[in-house]
C-alpha cells in the first residue's frame, strides 16, 4: 500500500505538477473575472517553469545527497558480499530483444560486475522486484541475473530478491535472504543521489552496509553548471531529486529510516 500511495502522491505534488496546477488556477481565475489574481498565479506559474526548467538549480539539490557517502575502503581482502539496489533497467526494454536494458543508472550494474572481479570471494546479491503500477513486468531481479552470468559472473555467487518494490523492501528483503552474521562487511551499490536513504533503510533493519555510490549526476570539477537547453529537460531534472527528498522525509516520518539525512 505504501508503494500505491507514495506513486499517486507524488504524481501530483512532484514540482512540474505544482507548476502547471498554479498555471490552470490563474486561467480559471480569469475566467472567474478574477483578473487581478489569476495574472498573478499564471506569472508566478511562468516565472516557476523557466527558472526550474533552464536553471541548473538541480545541482544545487544533488550535491549535498552525492557528497553525503564516500566509497569504502576495500583494500582488505575480507568483504563478504556485495548489494546491488534495482533500479538499473529500463521498464521499457524486453528481454526477448535486449540482454537488460539499462537506463541513465545503469552503472549499478557496469561497477557491481567490476567490483565482483575485484572481490572474487565475495557474493553478489542483486535486489529489485518489479516497479510497475499499471501493469505487469519482469522482475528486475531476473534480468540482473541474466547480465551477471552473461558477463562472466559465476552462477554460484548470485542471489537475486525479486520481490522488493521500494527501498524500504530492498533492505528488508535483503537481510532476511541474506542473514549477515556480525562482524561480516557488505557493500552496498546504488547512486549517489540515493545513497542516504538507502543507508539509512538498511540500518533501520540492523542490516550494517558500507557505501559505494554510482551514477553521479554532479562533477567534482570546478566549472558553473550550464543552463538546459529545453525546459523538459531541467523539469524531470528537478522532479527526479525532488522526489529522492521526499522519499528522505517520508521514510524517516514512517519510521523506515534510522535518521532523516543518514550520514557515515
Amino acid at each position: 500500500m505504501f508503494f500505491v500511495i507514495s506513486k499517486l502522491f507524488w504524481f501530483v505534488m512532484q514540482p512540474s505538477s505544482l507548476m502547471l496546477l498554479a498555471l490552470a488556477f490563474g486561467l480559471l481565475r480569469l475566467v472567474q473575472g478574477r483578473d487581478t489574481s489569476g495574472r498573478r498565479w499564471l506569472w508566478g506559474g511562468m516565472l516557476a517553469l523557466l527558472i526550474g526548467g533552464l536553471t541548473p538549480i538541480d545541482h544545487l539539490l544533488y550535491a549535498p545527497l552525492e557528497n553525503r557517502f564516500p566509497r569504502a575502503e576495500i583494500a582488505r581482502g575480507d568483504v563478504a558480499g556485495i548489494i546491488v539496489l534495482g533500479g538499473a533497467g529500463d521498464a521499457y526494454g524486453h528481454p526477448e530483444r535486449e540482454l537488460m536494458p539499462l537506463g541513465e543508472a545503469g552503472e549499478r550494474m557496469t561497477e557491481a560486475v567490476a567490483l565482483a572481479r575485484r572481490l572474487p570471494n565475495a557474493r553478489l546479491v542483486f535486489s529489485g522486484g518489479s516497479g510497475g503500477l499499471l501493469r505487469t513486468e519482469e522482475a528486475e531481479a531476473a534480468e540482473a541475473g541474466r547480465l551477471f552470468v552473461a558477463l562472466g559472473i559465476d552462477p554460484a555467487r548470485i542471489t537475486l530478491e525479486d520481490k522488493s518494490r521500494t527501498t524500504a523492501e530492498n533492505a528488508r528483503f535483503s537481510k532476511a535472504i541474506v542473514q549477515p552474521k556480525p562482524g561480516e562487511r557488505w557493500i552496498l551499490i546504488t547512486s549517489a543521489w540515493h545513497m542516504p536513504r538507502a543507508i539509512g533503510s538498511f540500518r533501520a533493519v540492523g542490516f550494517p552496509v558500507e557505501a559505494w555510490p554510482v551514477d553521479y549526476r554532479t562533477s567534482l570539477l570546478n566549472e558553473p553548471p550550464r543552463l538546459y537547453g529545453d525546459v523538459s529537460e531541467g523539469l524531470y531534472r528537478l522532479d527526479f531529486v525532488a522526489k529522492e527528498y521526499a522519499g528522505l522525509l517520508g521514510y524517516w516520518l514512517t519510521g523506515r529510516s534510522s535518521a532523516l539525512l543518514p550520514g557515515p
